[in-house]
């Protein structure tokens, strides 16, 4: 079973049975929800074109293959290694002669099966896939617990892929007791900074003094609450003793006050643990004043910072068959392109009116391209939609050939864009999504380790791009987003427009995402909608706790994939 949600907000026509008095406020409204990109209206029935057949759609999809065991000779002897478990494709599976389920690969069950030998075993990749297939979910329930379980196994042996999600899940709380410092410790050890690093010190310090205020506030507010009811219970048992003879209230007396004790000792209890926390909190005899660190990044020749190649994949989806038409995609993608291009020296595909086979090849087909000292950007404008199945929410991108909902046949679902980037040699991946529900496409919190105001030095991104990077920049979370209000574009896309045409320096993902978020916000808020763009890593897709950077090379021209 599952429910599927509709935003039925691009009409085309105003409701005419308003009433005059009441048509300077619909005016308004109707504007606003003219203008929400990406939320899946309908219209006419369209013949479909270019939706690909059955098998090619599956053969593109990533699949979790048994390859054959290697057949090896030692002297004399021959013998079979044991089956090899990896993440392919299913059209690369069944040419290697590996094995996968055709059918049933939205049955996690059938893709445990596959790791759980190589992650008893020891495996930390094993190990880590686990986890994320036990956070996902089997069935439609996430096991969170286990998955703690399962990235522990890996992030001790230095996995840091395992110790980036084991992070996220202390963030938030989930299968673990939620704990800012436990989790930023996590993704000190996936980042490989050492415990005295200055950015980690800095960022450790900033978590401290926050937690400190926090629980401070926390235990005031218990003794408040615990001397209130003391005072409380105190007359209740002098009320009790006055009320010696009366057998009925003296019952009812008892009883309260056997409640009123019950929430004193549970209070008391909850008041412990949060001064046990706020004990183990270090504290130095002899601190050492942290500073943030100062931006002293350069991008002259001369840098012994290395960027590797720049690839972007630029989607605008714009003109449907079976869907309400939109306004600024196309005009999105150009202008995003031609920056890349022009000033960041990115080596640009331009897809605009795309089929679910266009998109779905074109991803696939980064792989053969990219290498893993490269940098690739994928930006999506379009509609978005979402399904909801259990505990599960999964968000999808339209194609033009797109079936209106219920029927899902032709969407390119988030499962597949975060597989095939698990898949792709890139060492830094940046989506840019500015569509409905965008933002479902990574389940991970925001960003704990940088604060807003937190600046780049060289010795920062030289150990940022030694980490793989998986992240999302979304235009809105899980709610629908404008298609105009940036003057010819999406307000999202004239914030990242804006922003990339005036920078001239090194410019990481944080910092591109503060710098659009307030204008986003305002944009958007000028017509009457709250709109608050997201960034944040795509858990499942490897990410390490790198970084995305842009760098201006006006001189560089690339153009490998056009």
């Amino acid at each position: 079973m599952y429910t599927q949600h509709h935003n039925y907000t691009r009409r085309k026509q105003p409701n005419r049975g308003r009433t005059l008095a009441n048509m300077g406020l619909m005016i308004g409204f109707l504007i606003t929800a003219l203008f929400l990109n990406g939320c899946n209206n309908t219209k006419p029935s369209a013949t479909q074109a270019g939706e690909g057949t059955p098998s090619q759609i599956q053969d593109l999809h990533i699949v979790d293959c048994l390859l054959p065991g290697q057949l090896r000779r030692l002297g004399t002897m021959t013998y079979s290694t044991p089956r090899r478990p990896i993440h392919t494709t299913a059209a690369d599976c069944r040419i290697r002669g590996g094995e996968y389920v055709e059918y049933d690969r939205a049955d996690y069950k059938t893709a445990l099966n596959v790791w759980m030998e190589a992650a008893e075993g020891g495996d930390p990749e094993a190990q880590a896939n686990v986890g994320e297939i036990f956070e996902r979910g089997l069935g439609d329930s996430p096991n969170y617990a286990a998955a703690a379980i399962w990235y522990q196994k890996a992030a001790e042996q230095g996995n840091a892929r395992a110790q980036f999600n084991l992070g996220t899940l202390y963030e938030q709380g989930l299968g673990v007791e939620k704990d800012s410092l436990q989790a930023l410790n996590w993704y000190r050890k996936a980042w490989g900074l050492e415990e005295d690093s200055v950015i980690y010190q800095s960022a450790a310090a900033q978590e401290q003094k926050a937690l400190r205020g926090a629980l401070q506030k926390q235990l005031s507010e218990k003794n408040t609450q615990i001397t209130l009811l003391s005072k409380q219970l105190s007359q209740m048992k002098a009320q009790l003793s006055a009320q010696a003879e009366n057998a009925d209230v003296n019952n009812t007396l008892r009883q309260e006050i056997q409640q009123l004790q019950n929430w004193v000792a549970e209070l008391e209890t909850e008041k412990q643990k949060a001064q046990t926390r706020y004990d183990n909190i270090p504290v130095f005899r002899e601190p050492v004043a942290i500073e943030s660190p100062s931006s002293t990044a350069s991008v002259s020749g001369d840098s012994p910072l290395k960027f590797g190649k720049y690839y972007a994949l630029i989607i605008g989806n714009q003109n449907y068959s079976q869907l309400d038409n939109l306004y600024s995609p196309i005009s999105d993608a150009q202008a995003i392109a031609d920056v890349l291009e022009d000033k960041y020296g990115f080596s640009v595909k331009t897809l605009l009116d795309a089929s679910n086979v266009e998109v779905m090849q074109a991803i696939n087909d980064l792989n053969d391209v990219i290498t893993d000292q490269d940098n690739l950007l994928i930006f999506y404008a379009g509609h978005g939609s979402r399904v909801k199945s259990g505990e599960i929410e999964d968000g999808y991108w339209l194609p033009v050939n797109a079936n209106p909902p219920p029927k899902d046949t032709y969407w390119v679902s988030n499962e597949f864009i975060t597989r095939h980037l698990a898949r792709l040699n890139a060492k830094r991946v940046l989506v840019v999504a500015d569509s409905c529900y965008a933002g479902l496409l990574s389940s991970a919190p925001g960003y704990l380790f940088m604060g807003s105001d937190q600046e780049y030095t060289d010795e920062y991104i030289e150990y940022k791009l030694k980490k793989k990077a998986r992240l999302l920049l979304a235009s809105g979370g899980d709610k629908p987003v404008l298609d105009n209000a940036g003057s010819g574009h999406s307000v999202f896309a004239r914030a990242l427009l804006t922003a990339l045409e005036d920078n001239n320096k090194i410019l990481s993902g944080p910092e591109l995402y503060t710098t659009i978020k307030n204008q986003v916000e305002k944009g958007a808020r000028k017509i009457g909608y709250e709109q608050s763009p997201e960034f944040k890593a795509i858990k499942g897709a490897g990410h390490e706790v790198g970084d995305f950077f842009f760098v201006p090379q006006s001189h560089q021209r690339v153009s490998l994939l056009r």
